[in-house]
This record gives C-alpha cells, structure tokens and sequence, in this order.
C-alpha cells in the first residue's frame, strides 16, 4: 500500500512538473512571461551541432547513392544490416557487362577479331567491377560508418542532453514567474529556495551540454581523416580503372588495322587508335602509383649508361607480340637500355627470357 502511495504521488508530481513546464513554455510564446536565454557560447556550440548533423546527413546519404546507384539495392542493403544478416552477393553492373561480354565473344568465336575483343573488353569490366566493391567495402567501413555513428550516437546524446537542458530551463522560469507572483512572506521564501535550486540544476545541466558540445571539435577531426581516407580509396579506384583501360587499349591496339574499321567504313579507313607506348607515356604523370623520379631520373641514368638494373614490376602486362616480354606483378626482373629504343620501353629479363617491357609498368630499385 505504501509503495501504491508512493508511485501515486510520484505520477501527481511528474504531471505536475510536466503541466508547468507547458504553461510556461505557452507563455514565452504569447509573450506573456520571460525567458533566459543561453549564453552566446552554447547557443554557437549549438548551431554548429545542428549544422554539423545536417551536412553529415546529407554527405552520408549522396555517398551511399555515389557507391549504390540503385535505390532498390540501398532498401535491401539496409533491411539486411538491420536484421544484422548478410545481403546475398550479386554481380554488379560492371561485372554483369563484362560476363555478358564474354559470353558473346565465346559465342562469335575467340578465335574471330570481334569475339576475341569482346573476351578481353568483358574481362578488363569485370576487373573494373572487383575495383568497385572494393572501393564501396573500403568507403563503407572507413567513411560512411563513422558518420553514422555520429548521427546515431553521439548526436542522439547532445539532443537527449539538450532536451533536458530545455526542461530545466522551464523548471527555473517557471520558478521564477512563481516568485513574482509570491505575495506572502511564506510563499515568497519558499518561491526563492525553489529558484535556487532550479538554478544550479539548470547551471549544472548547461554544463554536460556544453562539454558535449565541445566534443564537435574532435569529431570535424575524426571526420577529416575518415575523408581522407574516402579520397585515398578513390584515388586507388580510378587509377586501377585507368590501369585497366590503358591495358585493354595496348591490346586492343595491337589488331590489324582491318579489323577495327567500322561497318561502314572500307578495311582501308581504319579507325584512328592511340598506340599504348604514347598512352603509357602520356598517363604517367597522371598515375599516383608511378612516381616522376621512375620515370624520369632513374630512366635517364639507366639509359645514358650501359649497365642494368633490378626492376619490380607495379601491374600485369600481356605481351602483345613476340617482341615483348609479359610480366607478372611484383616480380623482380633486370632491365637496361639499347642505343635507338624508344623512350618508353626497356629491356627486360627474367632468366632466359627476354623483350621490351614498358617503362610505367616497372618501379627502379636502386
């Protein structure tokens, strides 16, 4: 029975609480009763919180667009992760191409100019597509799921906080619109002492919320380098595509002429193709894999003198005829340079074989 009063009582105060805490919030907005208004500080640290959880929600979401163009995806995406189960794994649209592709080369005939293009055409798209999940597994790990966590978590807290920092709020001006209306000696008394405490608490709630606050800071930081590291899976995306185009370009560069004219075009006009030694050349700069001082000093020297040296080579490469030498990435091979070779390529050697071997293909060691 004791305990039956006790939760009664505790009911009539929560409803009591919560009845002043409306009338007083219904009067600021008439205008009918003061308010006390947060320093200039907490309401910045504010602003930048709220600031920060929209532009972090909008960033999240357009990425998870970028990375999984179809929203139909997205929705079982989610309803997997929710039901903390593993989406079943499909081809995506680079690999689907690339499979299709192959399928109607092996179709055509690998041994007929076209089938055999489409064969290494759906093969360099279905590298491209284990690029792509590669880029959305890395993107979803070190980028999205840190700022989900934000919006998740540590923005659910400073709202929680903030939204008992607004009750206090409440609870003091109540107390005080009471104390002014305080006539009695009594009540008056009675009315301070309440003042008092509403004071501290709300002092003392404005505080957690402003350390919470503050902690934006460190998350702005957290949040740099997690976008770091989306620029650096991005970075190694595109240039592992580039790779693969310019590979597939060489190859497909190195058919007669006759069979890349168009249908409607005579074998004697063929279609104009870049050669992949002016390619290579050209995209060197370009590929954050390949530093300018493998291109330029250390080739220099080797070329300007008669010696050799150890090479290790940065991608697959598919000779395209018996003057070349195909390579394997990672391995180690000897290169050095012929009076009258072109700038692009070396000698290469590994054991008893031999061949030109394209220069951006190969990092120098010393």
């Amino acid at each position: 029975m004791n305990i039956m009063d006790f939760n009664v009582k505790k009911l009539a105060a929560d409803a009591g609480t919560f009845l002043s805490r409306a009338v007083q919030f219904t009067e600021e907005k008439l205008g009918q009763a003061e308010k006390t208004e947060l320093d200039a500080h907490l309401e910045n640290l504010l602003g930048k919180a709220e600031c920060t959880k929209l532009w972090t929600e909008k960033i999240m979401k357009q990425t998870e667009v970028l990375l999984q163009p179809n929203p139909n995806a997205r929705i079982e995406e989610f309803v997997y992760e929710k039901l903390d189960r593993k989406a079943p794994s499909r081809m995506n649209n680079p690999e689907l191409l690339g499979q299709y592709m192959i399928d109607a080369g092996n179709e055509f005939g690998p041994g007929t100019a076209y089938g055999n293009a489409l064969i290494k055409c759906g093969e360099t798209q279905k590298r491209i597509g284990t690029a792509d999940r590669e880029l959305i597994q890395t993107s979803a790990i070190n980028f999205l799921t840190p700022l989900r966590n934000f919006i998740e978590g540590d923005y659910k807290t400073i709202t929680k906080e903030r939204k008992l920092l607004q009750n206090k709020r409440l609870d003091l001006d109540a107390a005080k619109t009471r104390l002014k209306k305080a006539k009695v000696a009594e009540a008056r008394a009675a009315s301070e002492q309440e003042v008092r405490i509403t004071q501290s608490e709300f002092d003392r709630q404005a505080e957690i919320t402003r350390l919470l606050l503050e902690g934006i800071s460190s998350t702005h930081a957290h949040h740099l380098r997690c976008l770091n590291d989306f620029v650096e899976a991005q970075m190694t995306y595109y240039a592992q595509c580039y790779q693969y185009m310019l590979d597939l370009q060489k190859q497909l560069g190195s058919f007669p002429s006759t069979f890349l004219s168009n249908n409607n075009q005579s074998s004697s006009t063929p279609v104009q193709s870049v050669s992949a030694p002016s390619v290579l050349a050209s995209a060197s700069a370009s590929l954050p894999s390949v530093s300018n001082s493998i291109v330029t000093s250390g080739t220099s020297e080797l070329k300007s003198s008669s010696g050799s040296r150890k090479a290790r080579v940065l991608y697959d490469y598919d000779a395209a005829n018996s003057s070349e030498l195909s390579l394997l990435a990672d391995e180690v091979i000897t290169v050095y340079s012929i009076p009258g070779m072109d700038s692009d390529w070396l000698m290469g050697e590994r054991g008893n074989q031999k061949g030109k071997v394209p220069i951006t293909y190969l990092e120098l060691l010393n």
